[in-house]
């Protein structure tokens, strides 16, 4: 059993080194090509670090199978935008309340309301439609019609997103390739530490899913359980320490786009195939969390539009919502 818990610890540095490489190439590959910090922050950084999170369930289906395989794959789809809406904004309003007490900035945030507002509008409508057919999962032609809505929204998403004019700042760390190995920082190198990472994001989640099916058996746990809690914490963070670091260089815009864009994807690719692939039976704790992260979005979107700003208050609340689950699902 130790050996299964280091391995999956590994496992989980793995994926998570793999994200910062990625990540880092991402935000160079924008830079490269000219795009806004929309396209950068709610598209390109949002799928980079979300690629764990969307690898683990496909890798989950395709080479596991079975009732245990599901659970583990349904429970990463369905936790990775609870996380990013609860503890995600959490650890972004609290970062800027505190660097603004360590006078590093102010507490009013500069982000793009209309970049938050689009992607929270987004994962509501698509987040819904995805609960929606759960609840009529026996019916081939809801899920299929859901799916085709789904990813319909998404691709008009990415449309709107990339007409976002707003221009990304010219402060990017160095390249890590050209950091480390002292190559030129030309598309070519780019590209490679890309690819380089996104292989190494789904050797990792390979290894991941097999110690969470080989752990939910030694200590008798859900594998729903430890995938829909562990999982997500863990693939998550390349979003929440992105956003401090962002949110202590006033990228305001980059910093919660990298969270909302990502919670559009996972509530949108990762859906799909657990629509398709997997009973999709949302009960219990897994409609609990899905319930939880649509009133994050709602509170949010709501507080936006009508006092037209983002406020890390607000955002904090999502630990309240993270604590009630937590609370369930211990009690």
């Amino acid at each position: 059993m130790t050996q299964d818990i280091v391995m999956l610890l590994f496992s989980l540095a793995f994926i998570l080194l793999s994200c910062i490489l990625f990540t880092n190439s991402v935000e160079w590959f924008g830079k490269k090509l000219n795009l806004s910090q929309g396209v950068v922050g709610s598209i390109l950084a949002a799928v980079g670090t979300a690629l764990p999170e969307t690898i683990i369930p496909i890798i989950a289906i395709l080479f596991y199978g079975g009732r245990e395989a599901s659970q583990i794959a349904t429970g990463a789809i369905l936790g990775a935008p609870f996380m990013l809406s609860t503890l995600g904004f959490l650890i972004t309003g609290a970062a800027i309340i505190i660097y603004s007490l360590f006078g590093k900035r102010t507490l009013k945030m500069n982000a793009n309301k209309k970049v938050f507002q689009r992607d929270l509008t987004y994962f509501i409508l698509v987040y819904a439609i995805a609960i929606f057919a759960s609840v009529f999962n026996q019916v081939n032609e809801i899920r299929i019609s859901a799916v085709i809505l789904v990813l319909l929204a998404y691709a008009f998403y990415v449309k709107r997103t990339f007409s976002d004019e707003q221009q990304l700042d010219e402060n990017i760390g160095t390249l890590y390739f050209s950091k480390f190995l002292g190559v030129k920082t030309n598309l070519l190198w780019i590209t490679s530490q890309l690819i380089l990472s996104l292989l190494g994001i789904i050797f990792g989640a390979h290894l991941f899913v097999g110690y969470v099916k080989d752990l939910s058996h030694m200590m008798g746990i859900s594998p729903l359980m430890l995938s829909i809690v562990i999982t997500p914490i863990a693939t998550e963070l390349p979003e929440k320490l992105n956003s401090i670091v962002w949110v202590r260089q006033k990228k305001d815009t980059l910093a919660l786009g990298n969270i909302t864009g990502a919670m559009v994807f996972q509530s949108s690719i990762p859906v799909t195939v657990g629509i398709l692939f997997t009973p999709w039976n949302i009960t219990g704790i897994a409609f609990l969390s899905a319930m939880l992260a649509l009133t994050s979005a709602i509170l949010n979107l709501m507080w936006i539009n009508f006092r037209k700003s983002v406020n890390p208050f607000v955002l904090m609340f999502g630990g309240v919502l993270y604590g009630i689950f937590l609370i369930t699902v211990l009690h």
